[in-house]
């Protein structure tokens, strides 16, 4: 982790600030009210999650970043250092694994699916937010395509033009809510998400 992750951890919450007041954090707290049972929470950042989840809610938080980590931290909660490729938990032991703005990033997809299929018990679900590559043929997929690169190194690891959905078929998740949106307080790179459950 190099000085510009913990740079980027410091300002993340000012940057998104206005994200968040614009539509973001009501998405969080709708798609957080689905939770249930004992839940997983992966990559979770600087903790922007944390105040939205129903009273009572028995979350586990993960987040590989340490300079994230120290931040989650800060927000009175536990936290295991571990990214989603490597969970460090027993089979079956989530009923449900949360996963917001976080697939971007993972360095490897496929890997991290698997282990949520492993820790979800019977039954269990992934809920997701997630902004995702546009629609096929599109100018905005065009344009995610050739600005890959630098949005990457800018935002510590974060692909721009990652397809979650098709993602989670080749991973044997069924969808089974789905809504698809455009954030026009986002940049357009980054607009296209989706926000659902899988099982």
């Amino acid at each position: 982790m190099g000085l510009w992750n913990r740079v980027f951890a410091a300002v993340y919450d000012p940057m998104v600030a206005r994200a968040e007041r614009a539509g973001i954090a009501d998405a969080r707290r709708e798609l957080l009210a689905g939770a249930r049972g004992r839940v997983l929470e992966i990559g979770a950042g600087t903790g922007l999650n944390v105040e939205h989840y129903p009273p009572g809610t028995d979350v586990t938080y993960t987040e590989p970043d340490p300079h994230m980590a120290k931040r989650l931290r800060a927000r009175g909660v536990d936290v295991v250092e571990a990214g989603a490729e490597r969970l460090p938990f027993a089979d079956d032991s989530f009923d449900t694994v949360v996963s917001t703005l976080v697939f971007c990033t993972v360095p490897d997809v496929a890997a991290s699916l698997r282990e949520i299929r492993r820790v979800l018990a019977p039954g269990g679900r992934l809920l997701f937010l997630e902004h995702v590559r546009a629609a096929p043929g599109s100018k905005l997929e065009r344009w995610q395509d050739r600005l890959h690169g630098p949005w990457h190194a800018l935002a510590c690891g974060c692909n721009c033009n990652r397809d979650l959905l098709a993602s989670l078929a080749a991973g044997s998740f069924s969808v089974d809510e789905l809504r698809s949106e455009s954030w026009r307080f986002m940049l357009p790179i980054v607009r296209p998400v989706v926000i659902g459950a899988a099982s």
